[in-house]
C-alpha cells in the first residue's frame, strides 16, 4: 500500500505533519478530513526498505553489466529450489533467506535479497518480482500471481522451472542445428575471398601474357579480383555500415514489420518460424491456463514472446474475437499461419 506524507491544519488552525497509508491520494485526503483536519499538502513517499533497494539497484548496475551476469539457467534453478522449499512447508520469507544462502551468483543473491526485503515489508511476491522486469518476464510474474491467488505457489513455481528449462533446451537445439550451416557458409565465403584476391591474380599473368581475347566469365573474374584488391577496405566498411543500418532499421516499427513479413514469406524461414511460434504458444498457454491465468490475459502475455509483429496481430485479433464469444480454435483455424 502506498505511503503518503502530509501537511494539514487542525481545528485550531495549527500546522501538523504526519505519515499515513492509503490506497490512493484521494483516500489519504479523506482519512485526514475524517480526523478533523484540513489537508494542505500530500505527497507519496518511498518506503525506507524500497529506497534502500533502489539505491542498491543503482550501485549494482555496473556489476550486472560488466561483472557477474545472471543467466536464465540460474533463474530456473533458483525457481525450482524455491518451489521445493515452499513445498516442504517453509514460509515464504525463510524460504527466500534459504535461497539466498544456496545461490552462488552474487548478482542473483542481491536480487533475491531485495525481493525478500520487499516481501518482508508486506508486499506480495508478485509485486516484488515485478520490480525486476529484466529478470522476471510478464509470464513469470502473472503465473506467480495466479499461484499466490490459488494457494498453489509451489506447484506454479515448479511448473515455471520446467517450462523455462524446456525453452532453454529448445533454444540450445536450434542454435546447435544452425552452427554447422553457418560455419560452412563462412568457410565458403572465406575460401572464395582468398581465391579472388590471392589465387586469381597469380594466374592472371598467364592469360595476359598470351595477348589473346579472354572469355567474358574470365574477364569478369579478373576485374572482380582487381576491384577487391584495390577497394577491399572500403568494401569492409560498407558491409559493416550496411549491417548496422539494417539492424537500426529493424528496430523501428516499420522495419520490424517488414523483417517479420520476410521471415514469414520465405518458405524455409516461414516453416521454421511458425513451428517455433506454435511450440512457444502451446507450452506457454498451457502453463498459464493451468496456473489459473484467464485465457484473454494469457493471449495478451503470449503475444509479447512470439517475436513477430504479424503473429502478435493474430493474438490481438483472437482476443477481440474471444470477447465476442467465439472459441479460440475457430479463430486460429481460420488464420493462414495457424492451420
Amino acid at each position: 500500500m502506498p505511503v503518503y506524507e502530509y501537511t494539514a491544519l487542525n481545528a485550531q488552525g495549527k500546522k501538523q505533519k504526519g505519515v499515513l497509508d492509503a490506497d490512493s491520494m484521494s483516500a489519504a485526503r479523506q482519512k485526514i478530513r475524517k480526523d478533523g483536519s484540513y489537508p494542505v499538502e500530500i505527497k507519496e513517499t518511498v518506503p525506507r526498505g524500497r529506497k534502500k533497494r533502489e539505491e542498491a539497484d543503482k550501485k549494482n548496475v555496473l556489476s550486472l553489466q560488466f561483472g557477474a551476469r545472471i543467466k536464465q539457467q540460474e533463474i530456473h534453478v533458483a525457481t525450482r529450489q524455491l518451489a521445493t522449499l515452499l513445498g516442504a512447508g517453509i514460509p515464504l520469507v525463510p524460504a527466500l533467506s534459504g535461497l539466498v544462502e544456496q545461490t552462488t551468483n552474487k548478482a542473483l543473491q542481491t536480487k533475491i535479497t531485495q525481493i525478500k526485503e520487499s516481501v518482508n515489508e508486506g508486499n506480495s511476491l508478485t509485486s516484488s518480482l515485478a520490480e525486476h522486469p529484466r529478470l522476471f518476464s510478464k509470464i513469470y510474474v502473472n503465473m506467480v500471481q495466479a499461484g499466490e491467488a490459488s494457494g498453489s505457489l509451489d506447484v506454479v513455481l515448479e511448473r515455471l522451472a520446467e517450462v523455462g528449462e524446456r525453452q532453454q533446451a529448445m533454444r540450445s537445439r536450434i542454435a546447435a542445428a544452425l552452427i554447422y550451416p553457418i560455419f560452412m557458409a563462412l568457410v565458403g565465403i572465406g575460401v572464395l575471398f582468398l581465391l579472388i584476391t590471392f589465387i586469381v591474380p597469380s594466374i592472371t599473368k598467364v592469360f595476359t601474357d598470351r595477348d589473346q581475347a579472354l572469355p567474358l566469365p574470365t574477364t569478369i573474374l579478373i576485374s572482380l579480383s582487381d576491384f577487391l584488391q584495390s577497394y577491399w577496405i572500403i568494401i569492409v566498411f560498407l558491409i559493416i555500415g550496411l549491417i548496422i543500418g539494417i539492424r537500426f532499421f529493424i528496430q523501428q516499427p516499420k522495419g520490424q514489420r517488414l523483417w517479420d513479413t520476410m521471415k514469414l514469406s520465405i518458405p524455409v524461414l516461414r516453416d521454421l518460424n511458425i513451428k517455433i511460434a506454435a511450440a512457444t504458444l502451446g507450452r506457454t498457454m498451457s502453463s498459464l491456463l493451468e496456473s489459473g491465468v484467464p485465457l484473454i490475459t494469457s493471449l495478451g502475455i503470449v503475444k509479447n514472446i512470439l517475436n513477430n509483429v504479424l503473429l502478435a496481430d493474430v493474438m490481438d485479433m483472437a482476443t477481440e474475437e474471444l470477447e465476442k464469444g467465439k472459441s479460440l480454435s475457430s479463430v486460429l483455424r481460420g488464420n493462414k499461419y495457424f492451420t
